[in-house]
């Protein structure tokens, strides 16, 4: 009995508050959608700027700009926390023909890009027999065919999976790793399928890793008509022989910087939360989406804060993240200082999923706790979100976690187009809508408003 009177008591106090906190994001709301900046701000990021690999002149050039678009938008301190980064260089354009079928002079282009971080194939070039393959298991009973040969991985997407990011986890593998597992066994080169539905033929890059116990050799991705056709010859014929090219090599590592914005808060104590996406994109495209998009909707959410009047109580910081795409020395750098510090970093929030239309987010954080905060969905609601789930975060803020504890979440917006154009030449400003763009900031900064009020 006295605990139901208790809720009774206490039902006034919650729904003033939520009719509060309801008022405040759609002030927030209001003003992104009427005044936000994010739109203009990818405009000259991409068209300015370009693509942002690390170690690039374009790296550079970014890095100043977010330093400047922080403080344009407001922040009460800029701080440039340097970080050694890889230099990458694609150095040259990367080529692959079908040169002899069944012994069969031909010359059939394929559309493919050097995978990140791969070496090259020397000026020459390498010409050798192709063995199509669809799966590891298939390269473990085929290992006694593997030598001297270029290995092509033709591992698709699963259709069947309605989010394609459980598609990209299951096939990313291939990519990240194939070339070590066909060096292994005396594989010359790699081909992988690229990390897409994509009804095109843009091939996809991403970073690979080789295994150090292994030579390491040329790896490349190929657009999925292409793959189709390659898959189908190989297995219609005794032998099919490429010629592939690249030039990849890497420079000593050069100095970048993850660029922090603050916005200063007033609690008695420094406890922080941060919000971020990476600065640095591949060499191919535009960045738009992979991470552009969530570069300007930080510095939107901070401008949005600062316009109407929102004083923290928590410091907020707002990064933009180095070296994200093949390397991870940004995300690393951050939560290394952070520890050093002693700070205390109590929520961090990223976006790199794309501008797409936000559909929820996903947290790091114990099942109790995400318990007790789906209440704050009814307040997402309005703005498109309509889900607080288990499991999210982000690369760059994953060591806050790993390190410190810090509790976290990601942006979740609709997944069906990001591997359309994921890594890939076709990742340019024109493919981002500006509308689903702002709203993405929309929910960013209500989620940070929530948990700088509330706290998890």
């Amino acid at each position: 009995m006295k605990a139901l009177l208790l809720s009774l008591c206490l039902l006034p106090m919650v729904l003033l508050a939520q009719k509060e906190d309801s008022a405040f994001i759609r002030k927030i709301a209001s003003e992104i959608l009427k005044n936000g900046t994010a739109y203009n701000n990818l405009r000259h990021l991409t068209k300015n700027i370009g693509g942002r690999l690390a170690g690039s002149p374009q790296m550079t050039k970014a890095e100043n700009w977010g330093a400047d678009a922080m403080r344009t938008a407001g922040a009460d301190n800029v701080i440039m926390q340097a970080c050694m980064v890889p230099h990458w260089v694609r150095g040259g354009t990367d080529k692959a023909s079908v040169v002899t079928i069944n012994s069969k002079k031909t010359n059939r282009p394929l559309d493919v890009l050097a995978l990140g971080n791969t070496v090259g194939t020397g000026s020459k070039g390498v010409t050798t027999q192709v063995l199509a393959i669809s799966s590891f298991e298939e390269l473990e009973k085929r290992k006694d065919e593997v030598k001297g040969k270029i290995i092509f991985y033709n591992a698709a997407f699963n259709p069947t999976n309605i989010n394609p990011s459980t598609s990209y986890g299951e096939m990313g593998v291939y990519r990240t790793r194939g070339a070590s597992r066909a060096a292994k066994y005396g594989a010359v080169g790699t081909i992988v399928r690229s990390m897409t539905e994509g009804e095109n033929n843009h091939p996809h890059t991403g970073s690979q890793t080789y295994n150090d116990s292994f030579p390491k050799i040329p790896a490349l991705a190929v657009g999925l008509r292409d793959a189709d056709y390659l898959w189908k010859i190989c297995r219609e014929n005794q032998n099919v022989q490429l010629t592939i090219n690249t030039y990849g090599s890497f420079l000593p590592d050069t100095l970048g910087h993850n660029v922090i914005g603050e916005l200063k808060g007033a609690g008695p104590e420094v406890k922080y939360i941060t919000v971020g996406g990476h600065l640095d994109s591949w060499d191919v495209n535009e960045g738009a989406h992979d991470d552009g998009t969530g570069v300007v909707q930080t510095i939107e959410v901070l401008r949005a804060l600062k316009a109407v009047g929102y004083q923290p109580k928590h410091t907020l910081r707002f990064v933009l993240f180095a070296n994200e795409e093949n390397g991870l020395r940004g995300g690393n750098k951050y939560a290394e200082e952070a520890k050093v510090k002693n700070e205390n970093h109590v929520f961090a929030l990223e976006t790199d999923g794309g501008g797409f239309t936000p559909r929820g987010f996903g947290f790091t954080i114990d099942a109790a706790k995400l318990q007790s905060i789906q209440p704050w969905v009814q307040l997402l609601k309005p703005y498109g979100v309509y889900q607080l789930a288990s499991g999210g975060g982000g690369a760059d803020i994953g060591p806050l976690n790993k390190g410190l504890g810090t509790a976290l979440a990601g942006l979740q917006p609709d997944p069906q187009r990001y591997f359309d154009l994921h890594h890939a030449r076709n990742d340019v400003f024109e493919q981002v809508n500006k509308r689903e763009l702002l709203l993405g900031a929309v929910n960013m900064a209500a989620l940070i408003y929530l948990v700088d009020k509330y706290g998890l």
